[in-house]
């Protein structure tokens, strides 16, 4: 049980194998050490057991806010889900904007823990601090975008108003490893299959029904002053400030031509460093122009609307609207968001510059509830393997019609190819000798930033808790935009240790659970006094920061007892020295990532073993369960 401000003392465990559910409250203890949303949710997820199949009824699935969630904290309108992946075998949190999260915490819970397989479809509705399991047989098949009016005919009420659902589409009903879960404004919690966990529950959704209903802060004044002091520099900064920065113009597709012009956007499945190094080395084939799909093209072009989640004034979500033809049929799509790291893993990276035929593949990533970083990554492995002659069924580079017919395939695991395809990277490697062709870390493919050109990135990849991903460890805060203080995107000197910090901040933003786009402007000084203030604790800098690198440990100490270590903090092999590395072009001449320094840099400054963390790490970050990894400071890992 817990009084502290933000929480709402309430959780529902839910078993779907009887239809059984129980109602808990939140242990304080737990609370204070791993703050809520992505750390309780990783506690949750650990004590349900690291060696569970992912797929398995005993695997956890776990929505979980935070207790800045759902207040008048400037970008709190995030969500956590939590599990074990079952793209990568690693806990994975995989989080989404909106009013979902808020409104879970309106409706009187902290999470919602799921557990066991339905014996068939069922769908949970959420309401005034209570969860009942529906049947949802008539809705299982039914895309997101279906979905979304389908559910109108049996719960009253409006979206925007007091209605939210996460629901998954086709793709997470059928098993595609890279499933995500959409709410519905089309907002994803995309990463790492938890909605493939949520299809092999035969859970089609969840439905929350609630008003606004805001926790009020425990010590008003510290809160004030926190709210005042976060939103004056959120409306100061360049990036951050309303209708003004570039995250509110332009959205997360201000990257675009940001990465294009210093090298740093991965091309032709990483092999490029930029479109116009591409274009430089290869004349005779195909070229594109990545401005064609850029935050700037589509804000003059095709932007419609500028949406919102809860409490944002940023505004980063741009709505477009285009027409096009394919195959002879005409294709209306009216969508958000034109998202950075998807406009470049269907467009650049596949070698495609259609800026609208962008839009609608985003749609129907969305529509299948399938991660569309994932997807495009995908469909550009096999555009490589294609032209290596590996796959007897192949892809063009920049085909576009068959990239949006693919996508269609892939969700609804039609075809070879597309049943492949949707196996994820790992196992796609296997059955084709693709390994070299693959962008994975631990299962799960890189984000829209070659760490040939940031060099923060290539560590953050490697060492990120649920594959590689950019949000573990924002690096480009500081490599793009100088943030707290520019630092040389071509150094890998002191990487590691930025990278830990970045990775102990995102944890605790992602615990409270807020927005990352507030730590461009936002720092540790506004996380006190805001968490201080809606809690009523007392903590400093140092105890908030030592909760993020504990709530980090503890998701790589789950990672440990399954069996990855510092072998697996690896990089895809283009981006490393030898015989098959491929050096940077253009600004990023020449450059590959230093990895096995800034690994040892990183492990030092960490006071890990070769990826595994010491009994005695554990005991000092006062994590005290399970069996320990057996592993002592200064030892080298034991022998499995």
């Amino acid at each position: 049980m817990t009084d502290l401000g933000g929480f709402q003392d309430h959780v529902a465990r839910v078993d779907l194998s009887s239809g059984d559910v129980q109602y808990q409250g939140v242990d304080e203890e737990d609370a204070k050490k791993y703050i809520g949303a992505r750390g309780l949710g990783v506690k949750y997820v650990f004590d349900q057991g690291p060696d569970v199949d992912p797929l398995g009824p005993d695997n956890l699935l776990a929505f979980m806010n935070g207790p800045l969630t759902g207040t008048q904290v400037t970008m709190s309108g995030r969500i956590a889900v939590v599990t074990k992946s079952p793209l990568t075998g690693t806990v994975t949190d995989s989080h989404h904007g909106g009013w979902s999260g808020a409104r879970l915490k309106w409706a009187g819970f902290d999470g919602l823990l799921f557990e066991g397989q339905a014996d068939k479809p069922v769908y949970a509705l959420v309401e005034d601090g209570e969860v009942e399991l529906r049947d949802a047989s008539h809705l299982w098949g039914q895309g997101v975008h279906e979905f979304r009016e389908s559910i109108l005919d049996e719960v009253e009420g409006q979206y925007g108003k007091n209605l939210s659902f996460m629901a998954i589409g086709p793709a997470g009903e059928k098993g595609v490893k890279f499933s995500c879960i959409m709410n519905e404004d089309d907002r994803s919690s995309g990463r790492g299959g938890t909605g493939t966990v949520m299809g092999s529950k035969n859970l089609k959704a969840v439905v929350i029904k609630s008003s606004t209903k805001m926790p009020k802060p425990k010590d008003p004044e510290t809160f004030k002053k926190g709210h005042q002091q976060a939103m004056q520099v959120i409306q100061e900064s360049d990036v951050t400030a309303p209708n003004e920065g570039g995250l509110s113009l332009y959205g997360t597709n201000v990257l675009m031509n940001a990465t294009e012009e210093m090298d740093g956007l991965p091309t032709r499945n990483a092999k490029f460093t930029s479109t116009s190094s591409e274009a430089e080395a290869m004349p005779d084939d195909l070229n594109i122009d990545s401005e064609k799909v850029s935050g700037e093209n589509v804000r003059e072009n095709i932007l419609v609307d500028e949406p919102t989640c809860h409490s944002c004034p940023v505004a980063c979500k741009k709505e477009v609207e285009v027409s096009v033809m394919h195959k002879g049929e005409e294709m209306n799509v009216r969508m958000e968001s034109y998202e950075y790291e998807s406009a470049w893993a269907l467009g650049p990276n596949s070698m495609n510059d259609d800026r609208d035929k962008v839009a609608v593949m985003i749609d129907q990533c969305n529509n299948l509830g399938m991660d569309t970083i994932e997807a495009g990554n995908m469909l550009a492995m096999a555009m490589e393997m294609s032209e290596q002659g590996k796959l007897d069924e192949g892809i063009e580079w920049g085909d576009v019609e068959t990239m949006i017919d693919m996508l269609e395939a892939i969700g609804h695991r039609d075809g070879e190819l597309a049943t492949e395809l949707g196996e994820g990277p790992d196992r796609f490697a296997d059955m084709h000798d693709g390994h070299d062709n693959s962008l994975a870390v631990k299962g799960q493919t890189m984000a829209a930033y070659d760490p040939r050109c940031m060099k923060g990135m290539g560590i953050a990849f490697a060492t990120s808790n649920r594959g590689a991903c950019h949000l573990r460890a924002y690096t480009p805060a500081a490599e793009i935009l100088g943030i707290p203080e520019k630092v040389d995107p071509h150094d890998w000197e002191g990487k590691g240790q930025l990278t830990a910090a970045f990775q102990d901040l995102h944890a605790i933003s992602d615990s409270f659970d807020i927005c990352k786009f507030n730590a461009f402007a936002e720092g540790i000084e506004e996380y006190v006094l805001q968490y201080n203030g809606m809690t009523g604790l007392d903590v400093t800098e140092e105890d908030l920061l030592e909760a993020g690198e504990r709530i980090y440990t503890l998701e790589r100490y789950y990672n440990n007892l399954v069996g990855f270590d510092g072998t697996d903090d690896s990089l895809p092999v283009r981006f490393l020295e030898g015989d098959e590395g491929i050096p940077g072009q253009g600004g990023s001449e020449g450059e590959l990532v230093e990895l096995e320094e800034m690994k040892t840099e990183y492990y030092e400054h960490r006071g890990w073993v070769d990826g595994v963390v010491p009994d005695e790490k554990l005991d000092d970050l006062g994590i005290d369960i399970g069996p320990g990894t057996g592993v002592s400071s200064g030892t080298a890992p034991a022998d499995d």
